[in-house]
Formats: C-alpha cells, structure tokens, sequence
C-alpha cells in the first residue's frame, strides 16, 4: 500500500490554538510515514465545505479536521458546534470518507489549551490517528469485497 496522502483542513479562527492542533496532527501523520498538506479555512463551520469540495478531486486518502468552537454569550456556539459535526458526519456517511474529527467544543480557553496541548490532550494527534485508522478500515474492508 502507497503512503496515504491527508488533508489537514484547519479553521484559523484561534491561530494559536490552530497551530498547537496542526503540530499535534503532523507529528501524527509523520510518525504513520503518511504524506499530508494543509488548508485554512476562516472557522469551523467552513471546515466540512472544504472537504467536501477536496473530496471531489480524488486526491486524498483521508482528512483531518481541526479548529476549536469556544462557548461564549450566545447561541452562535451551539450552531457553529453542532452544524459542523454534522457537516463532518454527513460526508463521512455519504461519501465515505475517511475524517478525524478535531474541532474541540468547549466552554472555555482554558478547556481549549488543555485539549490543544501537544504535551496534554494532543486531540489534534488524536484526529489524525482517527483519519488514518479509518484509512486502515476502508482497506480491509475493501480486500473482503473482492
């Protein structure tokens, strides 16, 4: 099997928090011997649309979804969270594609960076082992059709 080629997808939104998840999703992907690129987006509801419209080239194995939705004083949070999971979710299940979901939802900075974190939570590693897990599966599922 050829070196699975990944899409980072990542909301700019939080760029700190952006690139602590971007470097968790890369040691990842570099440790899996996996080829990646990246591509920004404004925020997380961007994220799905963005795949989708990579999905449509074929040139990707898997993608990598990172960006962070922090609660604030309105119900912006709970569609911005929702809506993008959904969106993930939706291309997961009608297109069968392979996606690590690493868009934290959470209610506070302090939630984010603990989450974000390399050294801590490491969720952007954690999508990407996802992606390339789901990678994995489609393989063996692919080798039993036959």
């Amino acid at each position: 099997m050829s070196r699975p080629r990944i899409l980072i997808v990542e909301a700019r939104f939080y760029e700190g928090l952006a690139d602590e998840l971007a470097a968790g999703a890369i040691a990842a992907l570099e440790r899996a011997d996996a080829d990646h690129e990246r591509l920004a987006v404004p925020g997380a509801l961007e994220i799905p649309q963005a795949i989708a419209l990579a999905g449509e080239t074929g040139g990707f194995d898997g993608y990598v979804a990172l960006g962070c939705v922090i609660r604030g004083e309105t119900s912006h949070y709970d569609i911005v969270a929702g809506e993008s999971a959904r969106g993930l979710m939706d291309l997961a299940l009608t297109r069968g594609l392979a996606i690590g979901n690493g868009i934290l939802t959470v209610e506070n900075g302090d939630q984010a960076w603990a989450r974000a974190r390399v050294a801590e939570g490491n969720k952007g590693g954690s999508a990407a082992e996802a992606a390339l897990a789901l990678i994995g599966l489609r393989a063996r599922l692919g080798e039993l059709k036959r």
